[in-house]
């Protein structure tokens, strides 16, 4: 029950107040214990990159359930608060929202686009910078928000705390390009794996809210992705809005083929952006207009 109540307080927390600038984000500090690791120990190897997996979690582990078992001393409203507080910072609902918004009132739209996705923006047309700001908000609901307090609520704040290292490993590792093929497949398919349930969740919560008799239409499209989670969420996003995402794609100056999600209208809208970011609230009133 407790688990339940920080999960609560933590999204209210990130919700009401976002980052938290006056200390440094943990996140930050697990992206230098993996920078750490690569300085030292990289190599092209499958193996090394298993080691960076089992170095990062072991410590992550260890740190998280010495902080859980101290927490547990206190008065048990001092340690749900003070777990809150941990456990709101793994959340980023409130810094995700406002990212993807801010791409609507930028003065240089590519340049604000580009700052939250890795495909080429230089020639993007304004619909498809919309487009890419719909999908990064669609798949990074999973991975910011469903996912961390799908895991909070499983195994309290060492739950959250992991999956948020495992994620970002996989951020700063988990690419198939030279560098890291082989040292960052192990973190990219404890990834896939941690996200398989919560981004299925992700398209389900979109679904019902779009009120879809048939809750799992996502998964035909979804499935087509390269990711096997990220098409999920953005398909049940593409269906709601009554658009089409995906297509293809340029990456790295390389154009790449890539199947739709949604079977909607191509062109889209700064309204389109609005309401994916608020598809709990406006949809049933956008998609009776």
């Amino acid at each position: 029950m407790s688990n339940v109540l920080i999960a609560l307080l933590a999204y209210f927390i990130d919700r009401k107040f976002g980052e938290f600038r006056f200390i440094k984000h943990p996140v930050i500090v697990m992206g230098e214990l993996i920078s750490f690791f690569e300085e030292h120990f990289y190599k092209k190897s499958l193996f090394r990159g298993v080691l960076l997996v089992l170095f990062v979690l072991a410590i992550v582990a260890l740190l998280s359930i010495s902080l859980t078992l101290y927490l547990s001393y206190l008065p048990f409203w001092l340690e749900v608060l003070l777990s809150s507080f941990i456990a709101s910072m793994f959340i980023a609902h409130r810094m995700l929202q406002d990212a993807v918004l801010g791409v609507i009132d930028a003065e240089d739209k590519r340049k604000a686009i580009a700052m939250l996705v890795s495909r080429d923006t230089e020639h993007l047309s304004q619909s498809d910078i919309y487009k890419a700001a719909i999908e990064t908000y669609a798949e990074n609901l999973s991975d910011g928000v469903v996912a961390p307090l799908f895991y909070l609520l499983l195994f309290g704040l060492p739950g959250i705390i992991l999956y948020k290292a495992i994620n970002t490993m996989d951020s700063m590792v988990g690419y198939r390009n030279e560098k890291y093929e082989a040292f960052g497949k192990a973190a990219a398919r404890l990834d896939d794996l941690a996200n398989y349930i919560p981004s299925r969740l992700t398209a389900l919560l979109i679904m019902f809210f779009a009120k879809e008799q048939k809750l799992f239409d996502f998964y035909a499209d979804g499935k087509g992705h390269d990711s096997p989670n990220a098409g999920h969420p953005i398909t049940a996003m593409a269906l709601l809005l009554g658009v089409q995402l995906g297509g293809d794609t340029s990456y790295f100056g390389k154009l790449k083929k890539k199947p739709s999600f949604g079977q909607g209208r191509e062109e889209i809208t700064a309204q389109d952006v609005k309401n994916a970011v608020n598809f709990a609230k406006i949809q049933k009133n956008y998609k009776e207009s």
